[in-house]
């Protein structure tokens, strides 16, 4: 969970799109809140580490991670 800032539906749309980058992290869904302003990142990693580094090259801090299995 994070801040969504200033990113636009088709900047969202794009990144969601997007292959695994530098750091193996896939983006699988993503859902947001404009009202306030809440993000939540799906998201496919190999470490926990992986995902922060994939956020701060956006400039964006994390509020929280959690790990989740599926039952699929």
């Amino acid at each position: 969970m994070h801040h969504l800032g200033n990113y636009t539906d088709e900047e969202l749309n794009k990144y969601q799109e997007s292959p695994p980058d530098e750091y193996s992290v896939k983006t699988l869904n993503i859902l947001y809140n404009r009202a306030s302003g809440i993000c939540f990142c799906f998201l496919e990693a190999p470490t926990r580490i992986a995902i922060e580094k994939h956020h701060e090259k956006y400039g964006i801090k994390c509020g929280w991670i959690t790990e989740v299995q599926s039952t699929a």
